[in-house]
């Protein structure tokens, strides 16, 4: 019950987030969901795309560097405190979040967080056995 993000590495210089987008574009992927962490020689793009083989392919056929990750769509209350309800579980269950970053959504009662957990598999189980909502990949593809 996970998700796959695409990751790229860019060099961290002018016009290659540019290039990325324009590829997607070109191949008709869209993007629904995206983080960009960056030092002064490289960055890493994270995407959450509509679809991941294709992206990936069109990517790496330009010459892009990529790598799929697992990842876990949750639904989190949108609502103070919210986000703190998931963290705290997760942190006094022994589950480290490698990162996460928010994944928008229109005209919803929750908001979704992407996490990328060091064992994806034990927090799927921990959230979804004290009721949180994991989406899966296919849907969260499609939202």
């Amino acid at each position: 019950m996970h998700a796959e993000q695409i990751s790229v590495f860019l060099e961290n210089k002018e016009g290659r987030l540019a290039e990325v987008t324009r590829v997607l574009a070109e191949g008709g992927v869209n993007i629904r969901a995206l983080s960009l962490a960056d030092t002064s020689d490289f960055g890493i793009l994270r995407l959450i795309v509509d679809d991941n083989e294709k992206a990936e392919s069109i990517l790496k056929d330009a010459g892009f560097t990529v790598r799929k990750t697992r990842v876990v769509a949750v639904e989190v209350s949108d609502r103070p405190g919210g986000l703190h309800e998931i963290l705290d579980f997760l942190q006094k269950n022994g589950i480290n979040v490698e990162y996460m970053y928010a994944f928008v959504r229109q005209k919803e009662d929750n908001a979704v967080m992407i996490f990328r957990f060091d064992n994806t598999d034990q927090a799927v189980n921990a959230l979804t056995g004290k009721g949180f909502s994991v989406i899966r990949g296919e849907e969260l593809y499609t939202m």
